[in-house]
């Protein structure tokens, strides 16, 4: 049998360098470290049934979490689980519809009018991920002529925003006010400005100089986009976040913040003035064709909400335990990056020490995330602190930590 001239040039393209898949066999990351035994992603936790505070089970063994941004330890609370189950058993498992046409639910209304509120805004609009709310309104907003001036260290979800918009984008060094400002000066006058910080940064856990960036931006007229994923229940007087917590929150023309941290459910949400939140309902592509939020992960969201503003004592209770485990890792000689917030990032100078280091501490029952170049500037030990952590944990991670590094011969 003669094979056709398709036939040959697809076996060429299938069996050599021009195989679309070729990068994928070439990508050895992984299988390197799992080859090592120090591969520390996509573990697989088990239900927390008997779990005390702060644990979670993986297999059959409780291990003590300060990787999961549960910051306001709710997603077990009992009145969140309530609410989402009698959501489920009301309206059902989802909606089958964009929000555009049939998924709307008076839960996301409500959810949407209370956020609003919180944040100081006519309105709001729910995404089903806070990468999707990022992605759609950077996308969605700015145009070509437009200028996004964003900071170096911003979340993947908003650089995808603002590469898949046509509009020009700059970036200033990581809070560097004096470089901030030299870039507002190199914009032509007739672009119009968008500028986009992260409030609380994800890795790093600092805080965005949003006094400086607002103050700036007046005379330019320039707006502004905090994103307060790692804020939102932690900082300000109400738990809006970092704005908040600067005083600035007034100052802010667009608040975007997510759910799956210290909310305890899924999904993000935008706040602004109405006309940017009815432009977005109808021209952003990720919120107009996807399906809504199903209903359980609303009532959820709302019920953690609920919780955050009537019980102030839990952000109090994580900022406390965070800067107490700063103080003592600074003391033994922690390289520990300042904040002030419930992420405490520890460097570790080497990939592999990094990763040999939270191979170890699962071992003895300790659950922390590693971060490695160039998901930050340097290789973190990201430890996440929450409101089920007490002293007692801080003391036990501590001297665990001092323990491990040890016996591994770890610099610090």
């Amino acid at each position: 049998m003669r094979l056709s001239t398709s036939d040959v040039a697809g076996k060429k393209r299938g069996s050599g360098t021009n195989d679309i898949f070729e990068k994928c066999r070439n990508f050895t990351r992984p299988g390197d470290l799992q080859s090592a035994g120090l591969y520390m992603y996509f573990e697989v936790f088990g239900d927390r049934e008997g779990c005390g505070p702060g644990e979670v089970r993986i297999g059959k063994r409780k291990v003590l979490m300060f990787g999961s941004n549960d910051y306001l330890a709710l997603i077990t609370h009992p009145k969140v689980k309530e609410a989402a189950a009698q959501a489920l058993k009301k309206y059902g498992s989802g909606c089958s519809g964009s929000r555009l046409l049939n998924g709307t639910l008076d839960l996301h209304v409500k959810l949407e009018a209370d956020l609003a509120a919180l944040m100081h805004k006519q309105a709001a609009i729910t995404f089903g991920t806070g990468f999707q709310a990022n992605y759609a309104t950077l996308s969605a907003l700015t145009e070509k002529g437009d200028v996004m001036v964003c900071d170096h260290n911003l979340h993947a979800s908003l650089v995808e925003g603002a590469l898949r918009s046509p509009a020009r984008t700059v970036r200033f060094r990581h809070n560097d006010m004096e470089h901030f400002e030299r870039c507002l000066e190199n914009c032509p006058p007739e672009e119009k400005i968008l500028i986009v910080s992260e409030g609380v940064f994800s890795m790093e856990g600092d805080i965005a100089d949003m006094r400086g960036i607002t103050r700036l931006a007046k005379p330019y007229g320039a707006r502004v986009y905090v994103d307060e994923a790692h804020g939102l229940g932690l900082l300000g007087a109400n738990g809006a976040g970092a704005a908040e917590h600067l005083g600035v929150l007034d100052d802010m023309d667009i608040v975007m913040g997510t759910f799956s941290k210290s909310l305890a459910s899924v999904g993000g949400f935008i706040a602004a003035d109405r006309t940017v939140i009815d432009y977005l309902k109808h021209t952003a592509r990720p919120f107009v064709f996807s399906a809504s939020l199903p209903p359980a992960s609303v009532a959820a969201a709302g019920a953690a909400l609920d919780i955050m503003r009537h019980e102030p004592e839990r952000r109090r209770n994580v900022l406390r335990v965070a800067q107490m485990l700063r103080d003592e890792l600074r003391v033994r000689g922690f390289s520990v990056l300042p904040g002030e917030t419930a992420i405490v990032p520890v460097v570790v100078r080497e990939e592999m020490d990094l990763c040999r280091l939270c191979k170890t501490l699962l071992e003895q029952g300790i659950y922390i995330n590693p971060v490695l170049r160039p998901a930050a500037a340097q290789n973190l030990l990201r430890i996440s602190c929450t409101a089920a952590h007490t002293e007692q944990h801080v003391d036990r991670l501590v001297s665990t930590l001092v323990r491990v590094i040890s016996e591994l011969g770890i610099e610090i």
